[in-house]
């Protein structure tokens, strides 16, 4: 069963939803980078970058790497390898930068979040003043 995890960084929460296959079919072919609707892991009116994820396996998606096959590469750092020393190179196997079937963790980060809770967060934060005030008098 795939998993999600959003990020929302104005808030600095993350959160992790279950999704079943069925819903991630919409998502495969989806690229590193790209922006989907959020719907399909029940956040409405939300706007979700893809910034990445693994496969069964465990093994990394690579923005650089094109397709959705496993490769060999010749890494320098980045993600799927953290190099000792500096200068130092190594082959690894990592994962092309499209979702597949196989894809099984997917991260993502809210982009865009709907008009309503945008409009609610002020508003609470004004009106605790001014309840603040009533209290204290």
């Amino acid at each position: 069963m795939p998993i999600i995890i959003v990020s929302d960084p104005a808030a600095g929460t993350s959160q992790r939803v279950e999704i079943d296959e069925a819903r991630l079919r919409p998502l495969v072919g989806t690229r590193i980078g790209q922006t989907v609707d959020g719907s399909f892991a029940g956040m409405q009116g939300y706007k979700l970058k893809f910034t990445g994820g693994t496969d069964k396996d465990g093994i990394p998606m690579r923005p650089d790497v094109h397709g959705s096959a496993k490769s060999r590469v010749v890494l320098s750092g980045g993600v799927g390898y953290a190099p000792k020393n500096q200068g130092e190179q190594k082959r690894k196997t990592v994962r092309g930068n499209v979702v597949s079937q196989e894809t099984t963790f997917l991260n993502f980060v809210v982009v865009e979040a709907p008009k309503s809770r945008k409009r609610q967060e002020p508003e609470t934060k004004a009106e605790a003043p001014s309840e603040e005030k009533k209290a204290e008098e």
